[in-house]
């Protein structure tokens, strides 16, 4: 007896049944393959169908010939048995060209009202906000496209008349193009946990009339022509903007450890290396070896914890500590290894931009303070949260020692002022399984877990 196993998701088939299996990967048909047997079936089956129709249906049904002939037949039946252009952007719930044009130039132009306007016809019409900007990244993707592969009609699949797109995509340049489809394609990221995705639709489209044509990833604005425009005194806060992160970076070159504003709080290894080598970053106090020779190892910079206790509860701590569960999500997406590290720690205070997380376990916290795993974090918090954030950990044990001082401090005790410092690698040395784990498999692969 012989079984057909057929799957869309072969990854996700274990490696047992993998092994027994004679394997066939089927190509996606090609769109003029497919509008030729679509002709072809409506001939047999005599089904009047414009050619605009037909390649409509195949670019909706994105290489599946099944997919193709299912959506020829529901919109034959829906239309009576002429198939036209309205007719399948009826049926499919599509919006038709003339709209994605009319969107595109009221984004060209900056012009608010009139993008409005279009969600509010689209709205009437009785389409979903999700969808409608999901059609509308892959116009801008097909304008794109337009710019980059003119001659390649054919193979891209493309939305619309080749000539029309042509024309549309000259009101904007390729840099702007890519800035667009990013802020869409972030949005309709955000709207998937959205109460109200209209909402979100429109300050999309708000946004991208409103940013001069430099919207930016990472949800921060890169307007570049803001600086002429903004006039003398925008120009003298930026100029100090830039003056003082200079500063910053020169002092890092200096000490390889993050200069640390009031309330700024210091991270472990900020500089990202270890003692031994000539550019390490060492701690305070911390003895150097000889030159190119080993050295001891370095002692985490100190953690000011008043800062965060005295924030504890305090409306914008809650606020940011309340968007966690959204930040978490985007370090999952976009780096999977780091939120298997960063899921051991749990926020505990908010002040001065700077999240404050207790781990559990110190190897937990050890990965992700490495600089590559950090800057994800902070990336995605300063996304999250509309403005630049940075990350600070430390045990929770640690924290917990925190909050039993400041409760002693408020009977009458003095509370201490930083933590004390802890040898690097205190954490690990103290759990050896745990190192040969790591050395065995790669600290990708281990995952540790509290009993």
């Amino acid at each position: 007896m012989m079984f057909i196993l057929a799957t869309t998701e072969s990854h996700r088939l274990p490696a047992t049944i993998i092994s027994r299996c004679q394997r066939f990967e089927f190509r996606r048909v090609p769109l003029s393959e497919q509008v030729e047997r679509l002709r072809e079936i409506c001939g047999e089956e005599g089904i009047a169908a414009e050619p605009d129709a037909l390649g409509y249906i195949a670019r909706l049904s994105d290489g599946g010939m099944r997919d193709a002939v299912s959506l020829l037949d529901q919109i034959a039946s829906f239309t009576g048995g002429e198939v036209t252009l309205q007719g399948a952007v009826d049926a499919t719930g599509g919006l038709p060209a003339d709209q994605f044009v009319r969107m595109a130039a009221a984004i060209r132009d900056q012009d608010a009202a009139a993008a409005l306007r279009e969600i509010d016809e689209m709205m009437q019409a009785g389409k979903s906000a999700d969808k409608c900007l999901e059609q509308l990244m892959h116009y801008f993707r097909d304008l794109l496209l337009a710019q980059l592969a003119p001659d390649a009609e054919g193979a891209t699949g493309r939305a619309g008349d080749p000539a029309a797109l042509s024309r549309a995509a000259a009101g904007f340049s390729r840099e702007r193009l890519f800035a667009v489809i990013d802020h869409l394609n972030r949005y309709q990221t955000e709207m998937k946990y959205a109460a109200h995705p209209q909402t979100m639709f429109e300050i999309a489209l708000l946004k991208l009339c409103s940013d001069g044509g430099a919207t930016a990833s990472g949800g921060q604005a890169a307007a570049t022509a803001a600086p002429a425009a903004a006039g003398g005194a925008d120009l003298q806060r930026l100029q100090q903007q830039v003056a003082g992160l200079e500063r910053k970076l020169a002092e890092l070159a200096r000490t390889g450890v993050a200069p640390g504003a009031a309330g700024a709080v210091g991270s472990p290894d900020a500089g990202g290396s270890r003692a031994g080598g000539a550019g390490s970053a060492r701690g305070p106090g911390s003895p150097a070896g000889a030159s190119g020779g080993p050295a001891k190892a370095p002692l985490r910079a100190r953690v000011k914890v008043e800062p965060f206790l005295a924030a504890k509860g305090s409306p914008d701590a809650l606020q940011a500590l309340g968007k966690w569960p959204q930040a978490m999500q985007r370090v999952k997406e976009e780096r999977v290894t780091v939120h298997a590290w960063l899921v051991d720690g749990e926020p505990v205070s908010y002040a001065d931009d700077t999240v404050l997380v207790a781990f559990r376990n110190s190897i937990h916290r050890e990965t992700t303070e490495k600089p590559a795993n950090r800057q994800v974090i902070e990336g995605v918090l300063s996304a999250v949260l509309g403005r630049p954030t940075q990350l600070a950990t430390l045990l929770q044990k640690e924290w917990q020692e925190a909050l039993a001082s400041a409760d002693s401090s408020a009977a009458g005790k003095e509370a201490p002022e930083e933590l004390q410092l802890v040898p690097d690698d205190a954490g690990p040395q103290s759990e050896p399984l745990i190192d040969e784990a790591i050395r065995l498999f790669g600290e990708e692969l281990v995952v540790i877990k509290e009993d």
